[in-house]
């Protein structure tokens, strides 16, 4: 995963040290951006009730690190860590929204529902919005 991040544009990312219950996410060196990842059997055979338990602890995490953007990244049953770029990553609405179009001021009391979309598709995201570093093609078109 962290190879994977390294690739699409976060060279600084690494496996965070467990912090306990000030839980500040899985991979650290991607400021402003908490990554939660889950992998194993769990996350392959993870329930919309438990993605949902996920998001709500992303959140947590996002709030403890006092990040912008919280990602919950899912293994994919017959996916491996060498294509994690095509796990799933779950983001928000709001979140997503707020990634295309920063200046779209967002109510408090629109819906803010899970959004599943491929973890190379958000780092995309991450990188257009000003997150990472540009890949070498994006340099260069820019």
């Amino acid at each position: 995963m962290v190879k994977t991040l390294r690739i699409h544009g976060f060279p600084h990312a690494e496996r965070r040290a467990l912090a306990g219950c000030q839980d500040l996410g899985d991979i650290t060196g991607c400021p402003g951006i908490v990554f939660e990842v889950k992998g194993g059997d769990a996350a392959r055979n993870a329930s919309d009730a438990q993605i949902a338990a996920w998001m709500v602890e992303t959140e947590v995490e996002r709030v403890n690190a006092r990040a912008e953007v919280g990602v919950l990244v899912v293994q994919r049953r017959g996916v491996g860590a060498q294509n994690a770029h095509r796990w799933w990553a779950h983001i928000t609405s709001r979140t997503l929204t707020a990634l295309m179009e920063p200046s779209i001021a967002l109510f408090d009391e629109a819906p803010d529902v899970p959004v599943r979309l491929l973890l190379g598709d958000v780092t995309q995201l991450l990188r257009w919005a000003g997150y990472g570093t540009p890949l070498e093609a994006e340099a260069v078109a820019s």
